[in-house]
């Protein structure tokens, strides 16, 4: 097909949190502004990002939120254009950002609302387990094994064809990590996440997500942006919007996106951030595609390797 796409900016969602993560963002003029620029619209979300504070999912999404603006901000001030941006789960708002469907003060104020309504729904008791080394159709008769009426679970999210995450309640969730050990899975995780994201569980977050964000005005799209709910790009920012709202009560189509972005000619993908899970995902799917991470890599060797592709 030829390059199309070049340049794709990937953005963590919440559980790639940790402590510190804003004090170890790149040292960048972009980045400052930025963190100054959080601060005067929302007090205190350029600095909270201590152990404790990150357990909150409210103060998690802010902070990822914060994290991946600032990073995109640095890399286009130093020229890089993406053709297109992809946020996982709550990563989904900055990624908004950089496509132009919502303002930094929208997203902000928007990921706080998502995480008080998602906290609120399901303040104990549930959560969020990786499974590796097991086929996704694997890992679905292993959920339909383990639940029941009081203890639901859900395939929440699909990275690759050997990791899925699952959604539900605590004890749905130890038995399938028993469930997924006996069947040969290379590791169950525990996510840093205290919500059963992206199932039905959260209709009613979704519900009320959609509704706070109809209040937003519809603008032109700056660049496309990948739909988490879709797995495809979407070039309205009704669209983006949309997926914002109802994402966080569907499976994410990871996978899907991702392979799609490298047939459009993806030339090399960049993850914003804390951490360097999206960056393992995009490598497993596409091994002969550049992949980097800011957490390893200058934003200044970033932005020529950019420019070189």
């Amino acid at each position: 097909m030829g390059s199309r796409i070049g340049v794709v900016f990937l953005y963590p969602g919440q559980g790639s949190q940790h402590a510190g993560m804003l004090h170890d963002l790149p040292d960048h003029p972009a980045v400052a502004a930025t963190l100054a620029e959080a601060e005067r619209i929302l007090p205190g979300s350029a600095h909270q990002d201590g152990a404790d504070a990150l357990t909150s999912t409210v103060t998690a999404q802010v902070a990822l939120c914060v994290a991946g603006v600032a990073s995109a901000n640095a890399l286009l001030a130093e020229g890089v254009t993406p053709g297109a941006v992809a946020g996982h789960s709550s990563g989904a708002f900055p990624a908004a950002v950089t496509a132009g469907a919502l303002t930094f003060a929208e997203a902000l104020q928007a990921v706080r609302h998502r995480g008080e309504l998602m906290r609120d729904a399901y303040p104990s008791g549930y959560g969020m387990a990786a499974v590796l080394g097991l086929s996704v159709p694997q890992v679905r008769r292993l959920v339909e094994s383990v639940i029941t009426r009081d203890e639901p679970a859900y395939l929440s999210i699909v990275n690759t064809d050997h990791q899925a995450v699952v959604s539900g309640s605590a004890t749905a969730l130890a038995r399938l990590t028993t469930a997924a050990a006996q069947a040969g899975a290379r590791r169950v995780q525990r996510l840093n996440v205290s919500v059963p994201s992206h199932c039905p569980l959260l209709t009613q977050v979704a519900d009320a997500m959609a509704d706070h964000l109809a209040t937003l005005p519809r603008r032109p799209l700056l660049r496309p942006c990948l739909g988490g709910a879709t797995g495809r790009l979407l070039h309205d920012s009704g669209a983006v919007l949309d997926d914002l709202a109802r994402g966080v009560a569907t499976t994410v189509r990871w996978r899907d996106g991702i392979a799609l972005l490298g047939e459009l000619g993806t030339t090399l993908f960049i993850q914003t951030p804390p951490g360097r899970v999206l960056a393992r995902t995009a490598q497993v799917t596409h091994p002969r595609t550049r992949v980097i991470t800011l957490a390893d890599t200058r934003v200044t060797d970033a932005a020529a390797l950019a420019r070189v592709r």
